[in-house]
């Protein structure tokens, strides 16, 4: 395995190229007055675009991303990037941070200081944890995936040899979304070496071993009927990239403006913002998240990541549960998601939160109180 030091692109032709693409967009029709009816409201995606075209500064969002320590490795022909900083305490905790879709690496950033240095912020200096926070192959830096078959439990295997190599034989994980399925399975794959795994999400091929004649609760019956539910209404990203990724990408990948709606309509739709985005995020969060993805050409990459999913579900065998002690911060805006009892049932439960307020974002959307109950879960294995 090779690990070096790496340095942010930045490309001035390729902004000029983006601007360009953006005053050049072709606008479907809309009717007057339907608003979000339809979809991503075109008055508001416009004036988004019009700001990314005219005072969005990318070179300024290269240059602060820049202040941090980033690397990138080959970890058996698969190129992972990844930020990683040092705990100020003693006996740092080795912890991974993982994003899902469609976020990236920069979902993470405001945990670091927060978790590093918890002196800095009012909290233990005990509790530090050292951070690596990846880009999950496919998506932003480590470039889109050449091969088929990168799916999160392979991706568990190739991040659980970088841990190795990094000198961490035992580590935690914490993740959301995808993040959160690559942590379910490092715990499944290799027990012996995760100390913990903290989850603000629960994968959604999750499926407990169930003998054929288990009994479930009134509230399970009801979450898998919610869930239903919400695939119904919410699904049709879910089912494009489960089946047709490339199809879908041709556009994404070629219309800046498409690419904004496909992000930022899954931010305005599963973050605790009451349907107004810059509630809960500023423009340039946003458009920072989408330009990674339009500089790196990883919008295919990263929806193929549902397709290869379907490879390896989290189906548990029966009797089977995941024996590494599992902490869970349940953010009421996150849906659907399973009761206590469900997830029990597969996972080594020690430690639940009901958050007040975030949604499926929560590393950018409450980071204060997703590091708190990551430094309150992991306090017990020190």
């Amino acid at each position: 395995m090779t690990i070096s030091t790496f340095s942010l692109p930045y490309s001035e032709q390729a902004v000029f190229d983006l601007r360009d693409r953006l005053e050049r967009t072709r606008w479907p029709d809309t009717i007057e007055g339907s608003g979000w009816a339809y979809g991503f409201d075109r008055d508001y995606l416009e004036g988004m675009c019009r700001y990314w075209a005219q005072a969005f500064d990318w070179k300024h969002e290269v240059e602060s991303l820049s202040s941090w320590k980033h690397f990138v490795a080959d970890v058996e022909g698969t190129r992972i990037h990844f930020v990683h900083e040092r705990g100020r305490g003693p006996n740092a905790i080795p912890l991974l941070l993982l994003h899902g879709w469609p976020g990236s690496f920069l979902e993470m950033l405001k945990l670091i200081p927060l978790l590093t240095n918890p002196e800095a912020h009012g909290a233990d200096l005990a509790d530090s944890f050292d951070v690596i926070v990846p880009s999950l192959p496919g998506f932003g830096y480590s470039g889109p995936t050449r091969s088929a078959g990168i799916n999160t439990r392979r991706i568990s295997e190739l991040l659980a040899l970088l841990m190795c190599e990094l000198g961490y034989e035992r580590f935690a994980a914490h993740g959301g979304d995808f993040g959160a399925g690559v942590s379910c399975w490092l715990a499944r794959k290799y027990p012996e070496r995760l100390i913990g795994i903290h989850l603000n999400y629960i994968p959604g091929s999750y499926l407990p071993g169930l003998a054929s004649d288990t009994q479930l609760s009134a509230e399970e019956f009801q979450f898998q009927r919610d869930e239903q539910e919400w695939e119904e209404r919410w699904g049709a990203y879910s089912h494009l990239q489960l089946t047709t990724p490339l199809t879908l990408a041709y556009g994404l990948n070629d219309s800046p403006a498409a690419l904004a709606a496909w992000v930022l309509e899954k931010f305005r739709d599963w973050a605790d913002c009451d349907g107004d985005l810059e509630k809960r995020f500023t423009k340039d969060e946003l458009l920072a998240n989408v330009t990674l993805y339009w500089m790196t050409e990883t919008i295919h990459s990263s929806c193929r990541l549902y397709f290869e999913g379907r490879k390896a579900p989290l189906h548990l065998n029966r009797g089977e549960q995941i024996s590494v002690p599992c902490g869970i911060a349940h953010f009421p805006k996150e849906a659907p998601f399973p009761p206590r009892s469900w997830i029990e049932r597969g996972y080594n439960v020690q430690h639940w939160t009901e958050m007040p307020r975030g949604g499926h974002f929560a590393a950018m959307e409450e980071p204060k109180l997703l590091a708190q109950d990551i430094r309150t879960f992991f306090r017990r294995f020190r």
